[in-house]
């Protein structure tokens, strides 16, 4: 089957890795269940529409083993999991049978990790990933496979499995772990792979809304584990992303799990942050970033909003700098000239005390945050007093 074209032709829409790993699975079923039957395309039914799927690979490997691949080709959104193979493996077991795989002292582990209905037991394998915090839809010690493909999963292969028989399935990602890395899931505390995800089976070109959800279960897993009193929510520490947190680490007496990573999205998180009843925390992130919210700014991406030079030469001004030296911040290209240049007139403290005490009025006036704002460099030196 050449899949070449698939790969370079870009969809308005995509599917999601719970309709690949659904379509997959009947794949393997129907393989089984017609041996002779030729599998290169299944109709899936998913909560959005019947969704005809192409399936890469389909081979018996025993009587009453199948296993089939599906790939999630390009489509337009920037998608880190874009030609990824989903692959299931599906097993016919008797149903006397699945009670001495329940009761065999090996397999209590497998059962336990997978998730059980009626006539389906799905778990996960390579590159699918573990679940080991609290807070997300699925339980600690579960295969990252969400609520709705494993609904999915099961209503596109119930009605398919023989009368006295249990299909066990297995989904695994080959280059799931990698892939995995450049999403949130080693953040959200999911090791080991991907998630298998999906609300409506198809994914449309709406990454911005992806990512907030992602941005978003970080609140969860800290909403739980203030639960459980592993730490109090005044103690969470907001930062823009990668940058920020690995400086808080380094700087701030906190773990990971103390720290919540905003993207550019900071008035989003603010408000979800409020919702949650997290109403005082601390702001702590480089300057270049931060500074746009004492503007009013509360989507950072330079695209969206900028204002930095302006920003900082209006307080600048208001604490007495002469016109030339608001003349030259204005100029300057990065955040990093302009506090040198606040420097060599010994004024950078006082402007940079009065931008963080402007980004806590802001946020109180808009979100009603009481903040404490902590303003760094590349290098994690602290440019303002606390306040």
């Amino acid at each position: 089957m050449n899949n070449n074209n698939f790969k370079e032709f870009q969809r308005p829409y995509g599917l999601t890795t719970g309709t690949l790993a659904t379509a997959a699975s009947l794949a393997s079923l129907k393989k089984i269940l017609n041996p002779n039957e030729n599998q290169d395309f299944v109709e899936v039914k998913s909560p959005f529409d019947e969704i005809q799927v192409e399936i890469e690979s389909c081979d018996l490997i025993d009587e009453n083993i199948a296993k089939s691949s599906a790939i999630k080709y390009p489509y337009n959104d920037p998608d880190v999991t874009v030609n990824l193979a989903i692959v299931s493996s599906v097993e016919l077991i008797d149903n006397n049978g699945s009670e001495n795989l329940i009761n065999n002292k090996n397999s209590k582990k497998l059962i336990n990790n997978a998730n059980t209905k009626d006539n389906i037991i799905i778990e996960g394998s390579s590159g699918v990933g573990i679940i080991t915090k609290p807070g997300l839809q699925i339980p600690v010690g579960k295969p990252a496979i969400n609520p709705v493909p494993l609904v999915m999963i099961e209503e596109n292969l119930k009605n398919l499995v023989p009368k006295g028989k249990i299909a066990k399935i297995t989904i695994s990602a080959p280059d799931g772990e990698k892939v995995a890395k450049k999403t949130m899931n080693p953040k959200l505390g999911i090791i080991g792979g991907i998630s298998i995800l999906g609300t409506t089976g198809i994914a449309r070109a709406m990454s911005n809304k992806a990512y907030k959800d992602s941005l978003l279960c970080q609140l969860d897993i800290a909403i739980a584990m203030v639960g459980e009193g592993i730490f109090d929510k005044s103690s969470l520490v907001f930062v823009p992303g990668n940058i920020g947190e690995n400086l808080a680490l380094k700087n701030l007496d906190i773990e990971k799990d103390q720290i919540i990573q905003m993207g550019n999205y900071i008035g989003f998180m603010f408000e979800e942050a409020k919702k949650r009843g997290i109403n005082n925390f601390a702001l702590f992130g480089h300057i270049g970033k931060l500074v746009k919210v004492a503007g009013g700014i509360f989507n950072t991406k330079h695209s969206v909003g900028d204002g930095r030079r302006e920003i900082i030469a209006t307080h600048a001004g208001l604490c007495g700098a002469e016109r030339e030296t608001i003349q030259a911040i204005f100029n300057s290209k990065t955040t990093e000239e302009m506090i040198n240049i606040l420097r060599e007139i010994n004024i950078d403290e006082e402007v940079l005390n009065s931008i963080a005490s402007n980004i806590k009025k802001r946020c109180l006036e808009r979100f009603d945050l009481d903040i404490n704002v902590i303003l760094v460099d590349m290098d994690g030196n602290q440019l303002n007093s606390e306040i």
